[in-house]
C-alpha cells in the first residue's frame, strides 16, 4: 500500500467583525445568559443595565482540524455468471465453445477489472477531538496561511491563541482507519491512501463574561459567521502564552506508522517547522495533493 501525505498547514480564518460590534451583539443576550431566574425577574421588572457588569472580555483564536483522505483500490477478481435462455434452448455456442443449458440457463466466467475511489473529509473540534460538521460554515470565508511565529505575534497583542488539545496524529489515524475498506480481489493492481489535507484552522471568537446578582455567565460571538450563543467558555488561562510549534510536525507520518506498521510511504511532503509561506487562501481552499 502506498501512502501520500500532504503538507501540514496552519490557517487563520479572517475576522469579519470588531470587538465593539461583538460586544454590542453579546450585550443583547445578557439577560438570556442568566437563564430562568433572570427571565422571571424580567416579568416583574426588567433588570437595569447598570445591574450587569462585564468582568472579562476576550478575543481568541479557537482551533479546529480539517482532514481529508482519498482511498484508491484498483484490482481484478474472477467471477462466474449465469445466463438465462429461452425454454427451448438446449445449448449455446459462445466464442467457439459449446455451453450446455441446464435449468434454463448456462454458466460463463470472466475477470472483472474494478476501480474503487472514495474521498472523505472530516472536521474536528481541536479542543475536544470530536467531529463537528457545523464548522464547515467557516470554510466559506477567506483564510490566510500562518505559522507558529505569526501566532506568537498575535498572542502578544492580547488575543488568546488556544492550543489544540486533540493530537493530529490520533485524528489522522482514525481517518485512515475509516478510509480502508474490505475488497474482494484476486489480484490487487494498485492500493493507495492519499491524505491530501491536514490543516489546523483557527477561527476568531469573542467572549464576554457578565456578573449579575453575584452570578456569572458567558456570551460568545463568532467573529466569522456572526452567530451569538450563550453558555460559552473563556480561556484566560492561555492569555499571553505562546503555542508550541511541535504540535503539528510529522502528524501524518506518525499516524501512518501507528496504523500501518511498515507501510511504504510513496511520497511525503512534510512541514518541519510550520514555516509555510503566508499566502492568501481562497474560501474553502485546501492544500495541494502530493504529486507522484
Amino acid at each position: 500500500m502506498d501512502v501520500e501525505l500532504a503538507e501540514e498547514r496552519v490557517l487563520v480564518v479572517r475576522d469579519r467583525f470588531s470587538m465593539d460590534h461583538a460586544e454590542g451583539r453579546a450585550w443583547t443576550k445578557r439577560v438570556e445568559a442568566f437563564g430562568t431566574m433572570a427571565k422571571l425577574t424580567g416579568f416583574l421588572s426588567r433588570p437595569r443595565d447598570e445591574e450587569f457588569e462585564v468582568v472579562y472580555r476576550e478575543r481568541r483564536l479557537q482551533p479546529f482540524w480539517r482532514i481529508a483522505c482519498t482511498a484508491l483500490h484498483v484490482y481484478e477478481r474472477n467471477r462466474g455468471y449465469r445466463v438465462t435462455v429461452a425454454p427451448n434452448v438446449q445449448e449455446v455456442m459462445l466464442e467457439g465453445t459449446v455451453r450446455p443449458v441446464t435449468d434454463g440457463g448456462f454458466a460463463i466466467s470472466g475477470v472483472e477489472h474494478c476501480r474503487d475511489e472514495a474521498e472523505r473529509e472530516y472536521l474536528f473540534d481541536a479542543i475536544r477531538g470530536t467531529p463537528d460538521t457545523a464548522l464547515a460554515a467557516h470554510l466559506k470565508h477567506e483564510a490566510d496561511v500562518s505559522d507558529a511565529a505569526a501566532l506568537a505575534a498575535v498572542a502578544l497583542t492580547g488575543t488568546v491563541v488556544v492550543p489544540p488539545e486533540a493530537k493530529a496524529s490520533m485524528l489522522v489515524r482514525d481517518v485512515l482507519a475509516g478510509a480502508i475498506v474490505r475488497i474482494e480481489a484476486d489480484r490487487v493492481l494498485e492500493e493507495k491512501l492519499s491524505l491530501h489535507l491536514i490543516d489546523l484552522y483557527y477561527r476568531p471568537v469573542y467572549a464576554f463574561r457578565y456578573r449579575w446578582q453575584g452570578k456569572e455567565a458567558v456570551v460568545e460571538f463568532d467573529g466569522v459567521t456572526g452567530d451569538t450563543r450563550i453558555g460559552g467558555s473563556t480561556f484566560e488561562q492561555h492569555v499571553g502564552k505562546l503555542v508550541d510549534a511541535e504540535f503539528l510536525i510529522n502528524a501524518g507520518v506518525e499516524a501512518a506508522g501507528l496504523f500501518i506498521p511498515g507501510v511504504r510511504l510513496a511520497e511525503i511532503v512534510i512541514s518541519r517547522s510550520l514555516n509555510a509561506k503566508r499566502d492568501g487562501v481562497q474560501p474553502g481552499a485546501g492544500s495541494p495533493r502530493a504529486k507522484p
